[in-house]
């Protein structure tokens, strides 16, 4: 991990930390878990404003990121998976500010002119308005499920058509339903992405790879204060690797800097655990059977967080 080892030596080091923030549907009263009322989305852009954040192209994070310069502290990008066509109920309040964005598409649902979805030429209107187009891949499939031979097939299908609609290529890449595995992650990497994002909780630091860029999910009644305080956590991830294959969890060990002696560790269905740390190692034994097949484990010093992802193949 890049400079882990600089941060514990020097100590509880304060990087700069941008936020990504990721959107799904707008006033769509139909799925409430993924939906943003325009009211709700207003206060997060007022906030914004109101607090001096700027509101700048993903382009620009992942552009200092690749340039190993130092990523300002107030910057903010937006981002929407899928390409639903609620986005248009929300695109006035997006020009009103003049707040880029990033939408991922979901080209199967695009191209084969799913209702729920917009249409190429909608989406290419976007780009005159402040958005940049990006790839969400063809299927939209669970892909740490999917076999390499399958997987590949996907992303070549769906960028194809995607070059072909939208008539460049796609910079970045978002993971379906934010799930990944390493399998997954090099994969999409073959395929010549600049930047590669989850829906991890977690920020943007000098320290990020522009290969792994955490998010944000902003929906229902979400407050964004409480995401903006967040910095950047740097672990050293030891254990688990992967989802068990007996569905039991038995150990969470992790690496972080020696200044930290107590984190809180959290995991979906299991709660929060206050956890002791010597000389910067966290070793926490479980003996409990995860009860989803997406599983998030969080770490979390003070306002410092960082998160991993488990999924069941």
């Amino acid at each position: 991990m890049r400079c882990f080892f600089l941060l514990c030596a020097f100590g509880f080091y304060l990087f700069a930390d941008a936020h990504i923030f990721l959107y799904h549907r707008f006033n769509d009263e139909r799925y409430p878990s993924t939906d943003t009322q325009n009211s709700v989305l207003r206060k997060h852009f007022e906030f914004l404003e109101e607090n001096n954040y700027t509101v700048v192209p993903l382009q620009s994070i992942v552009d200092k990121l690749n340039q190993n310069e130092t990523v300002p502290e107030k910057w903010v990008a937006l981002t929407i998976d899928d390409g639903y066509r609620s986005f248009l109920n929300a695109l006035p309040i997006f020009e009103e500010f003049g707040y880029p964005f990033t939408m991922f598409v979901y080209v199967e649902a695009t191209e084969k002119k799913y209702p729920d979805f917009l249409r190429w030429e909608e989406l290419k209107e976007l780009e005159k308005k402040g958005g940049t187009l990006a790839f969400h891949s063809y299927s939209h499939s669970h892909q740490t499920r999917q076999s390499a031979e399958k997987l590949r097939a996907d992303f070549e299908k769906g960028l194809t058509l995607y070059e072909k609609r939208v008539g460049s290529k796609s910079n970045f890449y978002s993971y379906p339903y934010g799930e990944f595995d390493d399998e997954v992650k090099n994969i999409a990497e073959e395929f010549g992405f600049s930047a590669i994002l989850n829906q991890n909780m977690g920020v943007v630091s000098d320290m990020s790879s522009a290969y792994d860029l955490s998010r944000f999910a902003l929906t229902g009644d979400a407050d964004i204060k409480p995401f903006l305080k967040y910095k950047t956590l740097e672990v050293e991830w030891i254990e688990p690797k992967d989802y068990p294959s007996n569905g039991n969890i038995t150990k969470v060990e992790a690496r972080v800097s020696t200044d930290i002696v107590k984190i809180k560790l959290y995991i979906t269905d299991l709660g929060w655990r206050d956890v002791e740390v010597k000389e910067g190692l966290i070793s926490y034994d479980f003996n409990e059977k995860l009860q989803k097949s997406r599983v998030r484990v969080i770490l979390q010093a003070d306002n410092k967080i960082s998160t991993k992802i488990l999924v069941k193949d």
